[in-house]
């Protein structure tokens, strides 16, 4: 009997887990292949592949990202390979199980919740006798009627062979993300999250754990995202595989999903004693900081505690920070997000997602929506349309926000730019980031491509529009242009500004820098870019002082390295230099 396992991954670079697990646990006994796509390919292109495998079986791993397409694939498939049994797993059809086999009917099976056994035992009932009833964990069809089977008990998580030994994966493992888990399971009740449904923490044994930690870096692995719900619940546990990835990371990059207000000082202490930059990434989910929210979800978190933590990891250098918010909670409108924005941008992370609430199927905010008046999409992935206190047009103006947050602070594209307006120029980040993109959207902007150049000049457009006393445009315009040059391992052919230097003062610029730099005026004139600035920039820097009185000469030393240009400010013609 030959089985095919297939999901739609959101991008190319992702892998699946879960199918990885399937095929472990039932390869022992049945053929299985594993076919992975994305939800950008054709849904022919899809079914055609899958028909050219002639599988007895086909079984589709399904998320919210990605059910309404793989339904295309499910039904195509039904029309063309009529005897062939399909079966669907995951979250998205764990919930509400019901309701999917009665809308599908090109589905033979449903898996429900945890897989590995369930799975296993269905291809043998399928291979065997077809006494779907003895499998536990499932749905089936009996005629007309769907059959939903017991509830399995919890898997012993050593009990299941390792997902990641399969030789096929060794030749991409090195560009595309490799996820991992320690263990299953989530500590707290949040009502928005499918992982409140699990009751209790599992955990695979520590040397299991780092047999294939080591396994996969000594098989160029390069980024490794670790799944678990809440890394660092259990102390002792997180800080010896920290200890253990610090120990042996040999370049590959390590991200972790935790809970900030949780973590222990020492812990940090550690990090910020052992850790070397760039290994470890942390994404945390802040989600509010309106105490009433928080209530209402039932999501602990004490934010004075997550602060410590983000602001110290922050102050180490070694670690960057993803921090998560979700719009349309209960009990937050417009004004208390917008406090709940400002509140987490003020510890600047390196990112920070503007989500928007998912009503996710078995979670109590999506039991209990008209509680709250909560409107939503029926279909995949269920965002929130509106409730009682925040309507769909606060919803559609603070997607405006999402939009330019995405492409001008997570991007960093321009980051001395960004802390000028929203430090200086704006009064929050939240509000730069909502007059920015009601500004876009008003263009028409957010329906376009965007170049390098088009992302600065559109920005300039922007800011020349928007007439404030507190904007001073020859800053704005000048950081702007610095962090254009920046942008570049190679001297820029374009600029996006009418502001150009002239060849004769272009000419004494590169004489200047040639004789403070002490180079030879050849060398610059091939590696260097040069402009001006109406200002002192060192004292700009160093005090957050404008000096109109001492301009500065740029110079941009161009080596075609990743670590990007270096830049010299230079005193015209005399006073201090700054480097940065």
């Amino acid at each position: 009997m030959k089985v095919v396992l297939a999901t739609l991954n959101a991008k190319y670079i992702h892998t699946s887990l879960a199918l990885r697990y399937l095929k472990a646990y039932a390869g022992d006994e049945f053929e299985v292949e594993i076919a992975e796509y994305t939800i950008k390919d054709p849904a022919m292109g899809i079914a055609s592949d899958l028909f050219s495998k002639q599988p007895d079986v086909i079984g589709f791993s399904c998320y919210i990202w990605n059910i309404e397409e793989t339904i295309v694939v499910v039904d195509m498939l039904r029309k063309v390979l009529p005897e062939t049994k399909i079966m669907l797993g995951g979250p998205e059809v764990s919930y509400d199980t019901e309701f999917w086999m009665n809308r599908l009917s090109s589905v033979d099976f449903i898996v429900m919740g945890e897989g590995e056994e369930t799975f296993r035992d269905l291809l043998r009932q399928i291979a065997g006798e077809q006494k779907y009833h003895f499998v536990f964990g499932m749905a089936y069809r009996k005629g007309e009627q769907v059959v939903i089977t017991p509830p399995r008990p919890k898997l012993d998580l050593n009990a299941i062979p390792s997902p990641h030994r399969f030789e096929a994966d060794l030749d991409s493992m090195r560009n595309r993300v490799v996820y991992f888990e320690t263990s299953r399971g989530c500590p707290f009740s949040c009502q928005f999250c499918l992982s409140s449904i699990e009751v209790g923490v599992r955990y695979f044994d520590m040397e299991r754990v780092k047999a294939e930690l080591t396994y996969l870096i000594d098989n160029g692995a390069k980024l490794i995202k670790f799944v678990d719900r809440t890394f660092n619940i259990k102390r002792d546990y997180a800080m010896e595989i920290f200890q253990f990835l610090i120990d042996n990371h040999r370049g590959c990059v390590f991200q972790f999903e935790i809970t900030a207000d949780i973590m222990r000082p020492e812990v940090l202490d550690f990090l910020a004693e052992h850790a070397p930059p760039g290994i470890f990434r942390f994404e945390i989910g802040v989600q509010s900081t309106n105490d009433p929210t928080n209530l209402e979800v039932q999501r602990r978190q004490n934010f004075a505690k997550l602060t410590r933590t983000v602001v110290k990891v922050k102050d180490s250098g070694k670690i960057d920070q993803h921090l998560d918010l979700i719009a349309g909670l209960p009990h937050e409108d417009y004004d208390t997000f917008r406090k709940t924005f400002n509140d987490v941008f003020a510890l600047r992370p390196e990112e920070l997602q503007l989500g928007f609430l998912k009503m996710l199927r078995g979670t109590g905010l999506r039991i209990n929506a008209a509680k709250y008046g909560y409107v939503f999409s029926e279909r995949a992935p269920y965002e929130m349309l509106g409730n009682d206190l925040m309507p769909f047009g606060d919803i559609v103006r603070i997607k405006r926000v999402e939009d330019v947050l995405e492409k001008y602070w997570n991007a960093h594209r321009m980051d001395r730019t960004m802390e000028y307006l929203i430090e200086r120029a704006y009064p929050s980040p939240f509000d730069f980031f909502q007059v920015f993109g009601d500004y876009w959207e008003g263009r028409g902007w957010s329906r376009i491509g965007h170049q390098l150049e088009d992302l600065f000049s559109r920005l300039w457009a922007f800011l020349e529009h928007d007439a404030r006393p507190e904007l001073d445009r020859d800053i704005a315009f000048a950081l702007l242009k610095i962090d254009y040059y920046l942008q570049h391992k190679y001297k820029p052919r374009k600029l996006w500004w009418e502001d150009r230097l002239e060849k004769k003062e272009w000419s004494a610029a590169q004489k200047h820098a040639a004789d403070k730099l002490g180079m030879d005026e050849r060398e610059l004139q091939k590696k260097a870019a040069f402009d001006r600035l109406p200002f002192d920039y060192g004292a700009w820097v160093e005090e957050g002082r404008i000096d109109r009185g001492a301009p500065s000469t740029l110079v941009f030393l161009y080596s075609g390295e990743e670590a990007g240009p270096q830049m010299v400010a230079l005193p015209q013609p005399e006073g201090r230099a700054a480097v940065k």
